[in-house]
């Protein structure tokens, strides 16, 4: 028993320090393709869908681009999304207390789950787009 809360008292601090460092590659996602037939206000429409649903407030909105920032308490990440009746792509403008940095050559890093959440965002934009054609059609 005393063996076994000696571990827990030695290995937390190190599982705390590990969680603190998660930074992965910030790459920003893959462009989305906008299914044939769509029009920019639809495009639009799908994008801003999908940024509320996740959480996001938008703060700008001009034709073909979105820009948003999600916001929890002491960090902020701020994105901006542009798009046509081709593609939708999602970029990195921003953050705070995200573990942002760029390395030497180049690489910029961030908080794992900032990686996360443009996936999520990514996927619904994607459905979105999808539902609308579908329903438009």
């Amino acid at each position: 028993m005393f063996r076994n809360r000696f571990l827990l008292v030695l290995l937390l601090p190190l599982l705390l320090l590990t969680m603190a460092f998660r930074q992965s590659p910030l790459v920003d996602p893959p462009p989305i393709a906008v299914p044939a037939g769509m029009n920019d206000v639809q495009v639009g429409k799908a994008v801003k869908a999908a940024l509320l649903g996740r959480g996001w407030t938008v703060t700008d909105e001009q034709a073909g681009s979105t820009s948003a920032q999600l916001s929890r308490d002491e960090w902020v990440a701020k994105i901006r999304v542009d798009f046509d009746t081709k593609h939708v792509q999602i970029r990195y403008v921003d953050s705070k207390n995200l573990k942002y940095e760029v390395e030497r050559d180049g690489t910029r890093l961030i908080h794992s789950n900032y990686m996360g959440w443009m996936q999520y965002l990514s996927g619904d934009i994607g459905r979105n787009l999808e539902l609308i054609s579908a329903t438009a059609g």
